[in-house]
């Protein structure tokens, strides 16, 4: 022990902890900026949909699925001429009543009585993958829909770019949805949500899920 304390008052060793120390500091202030700055790009580009089930059993979850499909289905149909996310968002504001009106009668046509609750924000998303693309976990501008008491498990997909429409055989996202976030992100932005097999773009994938995940980044800017 006193070897040690010896060693911690000498001038180089304490010089070298000191730099350490800083040089810690720096990085991690490095990689908070820039998880922050990344995840509030891809936040902006997408806008999402939320579907909660009113509990877990195999009927509402089935009903679930049912809802999900109309409502994408409608949403894909009045915005198949958006260019960027604002577009989406306007509309999808627009007609809220019509999706809860969709959401009534799908669940009314399948023999319940469930009310619906509609709501458009920022919420919390995790890492979702949408077949060749990765959303890493953060908050996101979404349409959310509550089924009856909303305790089931939930189902989220990306109405905007249309990345809810994966061809579930192949795995693969539309080509024209992948190039519409493609134009909205820089290049290493892309390659972050696109890329699985660099190491780089791996690692730094993990720094935007560590940051999210553990509540340092809380909120759109």
């Amino acid at each position: 022990m006193k070897n040690l304390l010896k060693l911690f008052k000498n001038p180089k060793v304490k010089m070298v902890i000191i730099l350490s120390f800083l040089l810690f500091i720096y990085t991690t202030i490095c990689a908070f900026s820039y998880a922050e700055n990344v995840s509030y790009d891809i936040s902006e580009s997408v806008f999402r949909l939320h579907v909660i089930a009113n509990s877990d059993s195999k009927e509402d979850q089935d009903l679930k699925y049912k809802v999900r499909d109309n409502l994408i289905s409608y949403m894909n149909n009045i915005c198949k001429n958006c260019n960027n996310k604002e577009e989406a968002i306007k509309i999808a504001t627009k007609h809220k009543e019509d999706f809860k009106e969709i959401a009534l009668k799908t669940i009314k046509d399948n023999g319940y009585s469930y009310d619906v609750n509609i709501s458009i924000g920022n919420f919390q998303f995790p890492t979702k993958d949408y077949g060749d693309i990765s959303l890493p976990s953060g908050y996101y501008d979404a349409l959310r829909v509550e089924i009856g008491e909303a305790k089931g498990q939930n189902w989220w997909c990306v109405m905007f770019p249309p990345l809810c429409f994966v061809d579930i055989t192949s795995g693969v996202v539309p080509e024209e949805s992948k190039e519409q976030l493609e134009d909205d992100l820089s290049e290493e932005e892309f390659a972050l949500v696109s890329e699985d097999d660099n190491p780089q773009i791996k690692f730094k994938f993990k720094i935007l899920e560590f940051f999210n995940e553990n509540g340092f980044i809380t909120a759109k800017k």
